[in-house]
């Protein structure tokens, strides 16, 4: 379609942003024969899930110092006086580095799809936890969370009898579900996981330690009932697409991939799509809404599609993104035999591991690292991305989080650091909102992996563009273009 008749066409929907959610709807479209003109304000694909070379993540800051960029604030780069560091376009940092556990249904929606051939999935491997220094003598060390009953026979880690208690809890979860379990934790419900490990699994500290980790969850207050779910996913999610990994890692930035991979099923089902276009203005009339975009265009469309740019009232996160120039290879070893060379490794440091201007830190950072597999920088090189809640005084936190996981990984010669990204994060409104000429789809996911909750607001959108033609046993359930030699181990 010539741009010119982009003012001319009445459009079926007008998709604004092209982060995750807008992303998959348009994906979700792709074969529907709608009209769909597909727009973002940015000059790059992603949203809040972007990728970012050097030159782009500058820019990104740049930007962020002069204008509101809604929820990200505080951003700011550092490059230590060191060599090391390649040409801009060999990185590509990920704003949103999320993990998609095997048993997501995003995942299950990639294969139906048939989007999932265009994306280079690689398995995230062991997670760890930091042990600070007991004593002046000692140095601080990562230990391996055992995570499958194999893991946990074999582990010299912890004691027999922790051994027999997290054998039996993560038998328990296993079947949490069952009508006799629930009755066993449903109580407990509400409460904090710790609250429930520590009186029915009469649980030490460490050991809860272990099991927060598995949940990833930023405060460590994750409740009961959402901390079994998360834990049942990643047990279950274990060997589901291969031995020794329960998550995978899309390649070359994460969930930036997935979004620009389901944008590119929209340009081949026809869609247009302009970049550097937002809304300037916006008039709705009975049964369509008219928009003056940021481009000089002026459009009509029978519904407009666009994420909620609403700073929500849940807490912000603090995230540094660090590159190293170091492979880091111990965290990357494969510990079951046949299972693939993981790529990402997770490590938490514990409330309490830390301390920064005399106070310990009252929140877990987890850490990400990245090897240079995930496309993210040159060979001999990693990524690590650090996480917490956002504080007065998180940038200092995530700094000695920093220093002090490096200095656990070689006590002797400590990998250096060749750039660092900070930055801030608010959440985003939780809900969508539709009415007749407008949806807005809930704001950007803070969780460090993938939050399937995201796509019921994503099929709902569907829902409404599609009503004519809109089966929800078909949705997301594509035949392949032309044929294709299918032996790839997602099917």
């Amino acid at each position: 379609m010539a741009m010119g008749s982009v003012s001319d066409t009445l459009w079926d929907v007008v998709i604004c942003g092209t982060g995750l959610q807008q992303s998959l709807l348009a994906l979700s479209l792709s074969r529907s024969g709608k009209n769909i003109l597909h727009i973002d304000p940015n000059d790059y694909y992603g949203g809040a899930e972007a990728a970012f070379n050097l030159q782009e993540a500058e820019s990104w800051v740049d930007r962020l110092a002069t204008e509101d960029k809604g929820f990200f604030r505080s951003a700011s780069i550092t490059k230590p006086d060191v060599a090391g560091l390649s040409f801009p376009r060999a990185y590509s940092l990920a704003l949103a580095p999320q993990l998609i556990h095997a048993r997501s249904e995003l995942l299950s929606q990639l294969v139906s799809s048939r989007a999932y051939r265009q994306v280079e999935f690689l398995a995230v491997g062991s997670f760890y936890i930091f042990k600070a220094p007991s004593g002046p003598e000692q140095q601080p060390s990562l230990v391996r969370i055992p995570s499958t009953r194999e893991d946990v026979f074999s582990t010299t880690a912890i004691s027999a009898k922790a051994k027999r208690g997290l054998m039996k809890f993560l038998k328990f979860v296993l079947d949490y579900d069952r009508l006799e379990q629930r009755d066993v934790w449903k109580t407990f419900a509400g409460r904090p996981l710790v609250d429930f490990l520590q009186e029915h699994f009469k649980m030490d500290a460490e050991l809860k330690t272990y099991i927060i980790t598995l949940t990833l969850s930023l405060d460590g207050k994750i409740t009961t009932e959402d901390g079994l779910s998360t834990i049942y996913r990643h047990l279950t999610s274990m060997g589901h697409f291969g031995p020794g990994f329960a998550a995978l890692y899309p390649k070359w930035g994460g969930i930036s991939e997935v979004a620009q991979v389901a944008c590119r099923a929209g340009a081949v089902g026809g869609a247009v799509y302009m970049l550097g276009a937002g809304i300037k203005s916006m008039a709705t009339a009975t049964d369509e809404v008219e928009l003056e975009l940021t481009s000089g265009d002026m459009v009509k469309t029978k519904l407009l599609v666009r994420g909620n740019e609403s700073v929500g009232d849940g807490p912000s996160i603090s995230r540094l993104v660090a590159v190293v120039g170091s492979p880091l290879k111990s965290l990357f070893k494969v510990t079951i035999e046949g299972a693939p060379t993981p790529c990402v490794a997770v490590v938490a440091l514990p409330v309490g591991s830390l301390t920064t201007c005399g106070e310990a830190n009252t929140s877990p950072v987890y850490v990400f690292a990245h090897s240079s597999d995930t496309g993210e920088c040159p060979k001999g090189q990693s990524v690590l991305y650090l996480t917490t809640m956002a504080t007065s005084n998180s940038k200092e936190v995530l700094s000695r989080a920093l220093e002090s996981f490096l200095s656990a990984m070689d006590h002797d010669q400590v990998p250096q650091c060749l750039y660092q990204l900070y930055y801030e994060q608010a959440a985003g409104v939780k809900q969508s909102r539709l009415d007749e000429l407008t949806i807005d789809l809930p704001g950007p996911s803070l969780s460090l992996s993938m939050d399937d909750l995201l796509l019921k607001h994503v099929r709902e959108a569907w829902k409404k563009v599609a009503s004519d033609t809109a089966d929800d046993a078909e949705y997301m359930i594509f035949t392949d273009r032309e044929p294709v030699d299918d032996d790839d181990e997602l099917e």
